[in-house]
């Protein structure tokens, strides 16, 4: 399977995954970190993918988002950004929006 199938393979399974260095028990670089307390402190679940252990992943991630770092946080396939956003959009309250529409969305 080509690389940008998988990605969105999992892109499909998963409403809101986290593409990350690490994983949200031990993020291996401060901006997966960041945006893994991020998340957390919305209660919302996620997956996610270490991208450190997928290589694959973590070179081809970059064509298929247009984004070129990681963290990318993904919510029904959609782009939402990287660390800064992810904290910029949890400031105001709209990623705990964001997260309950895609929960409804799926559930």
């Amino acid at each position: 399977m080509k690389t940008s199938e998988i990605i969105k393979k999992q892109l499909t399974e998963n409403p809101i995954i986290l593409y990350m260095k690490g994983n949200p028990q031990f993020p291996m670089c401060g901006f997966s970190a960041a945006a893994v307390e991020a998340m957390q402190s919305t209660g919302t679940q996620f997956a996610f993918v270490n991208v450190l252990e997928q290589p694959r992943i973590r070179q081809g991630l970059p064509e298929v988002s247009d984004w070129p770092t990681f963290p990318q946080l993904f919510i029904n396939g959609e782009l939402v950004g990287g660390a800064d956003i992810i904290k910029e959009l949890n400031a105001s309250g709209q990623l705990q929006a964001l997260l309950e529409m895609a929960a409804e969305a799926t559930g």
